[in-house]
């Protein structure tokens, strides 16, 4: 399949209600296709590394969606990590593709470090859910659990002044250290008391910002903590 091939497809699944809900969660440009239809054109154009840049570039939001389920990071290159955290737009892309990729990619770690000081407040969000798919599929003897550490007081510190969508990652943050990191569970904890009930536009819509420190009581309770992830594509 060629690009046209693709987005004449994804029009094609496309549907009115659900363009206005992916306009609602910020995603001015879409055909409005499900993502369980996104995984039927992923299964048809996997492995195709070129035609998911091709895609991403597009800057459709299915279709940039669609480039993050397709693209391996492992193959991508930093520069072309960059790019697609720089060119982004939108919110979900922003905080899941690109981060799908980043933390595939053996350059995950150096960017999303560098990312979470950037002051574009997407690219910012893109950093901190990058670590955050490190947490999730790295072993912890992998991990830099200094560094975590840091990270954890940075956003007990540095959380209520951060932009809208980097408090809800560093929230997220929190979640993951929490949920993945055996041995940093109590930080995590003693970190998710401190900050509280984070306060998020999240524009309108029905979506909800999770309590730090219920979210991880939870994934105890649940004898899902320290247990990790083969991916955080989802």
């Amino acid at each position: 399949m060629k690009l046209n091939d693709v987005l004449k497809d994804l029009k094609s699944k496309g549907s009115e209600q659900t363009r206005k809900t992916l306009a609602r969660h910020g995603a001015s440009e879409s055909y409005g296709v499900k993502v369980a239809d996104l995984k039927v054109v992923a299964k048809k154009i996997k492995g195709r590394q070129d035609l998911a840049h091709e895609l991403f570039e597009t800057g459709n939001y299915d279709a940039m969606y669609l480039a993050g389920m397709v693209a391996d990071g492992r193959e991508m290159t930093k520069k072309q990590l960059e790019s697609w955290a720089r060119n982004a737009r939108f919110t979900t892309i922003s905080e899941y593709s690109v981060p799908w990729v980043a933390s595939e990619s053996k350059h995950g770690r150096d960017l999303a470090m560098k990312w979470i000081d950037a002051r574009k407040e997407q690219v910012a969000a893109a950093g901190w859910c990058t670590y955050v798919g490190l947490l999730a599929t790295q072993a912890d003897e992998e991990l830099d659990l200094d560094e975590v550490r840091g990270l954890l007081k940075r956003v007990q510190t540095d959380i209520a002044d951060a932009p809208n969508r980097v408090r809800y990652t560093m929230n997220g943050f929190v979640i993951a250290v929490g949920s993945y990191v055996q041995s940093l569970r109590k930080e995590a904890k003693a970190t998710a008391k401190s900050i509280g009930k984070v306060e998020v536009d999240m524009g309108g819509t029905a979506c909800k910002v999770p309590l730090a420190t219920e979210y991880i009581d939870k994934v105890e309770k649940a004898g899902r903590a320290g247990k990790k992830r083969k991916t955080i594509r989802c």
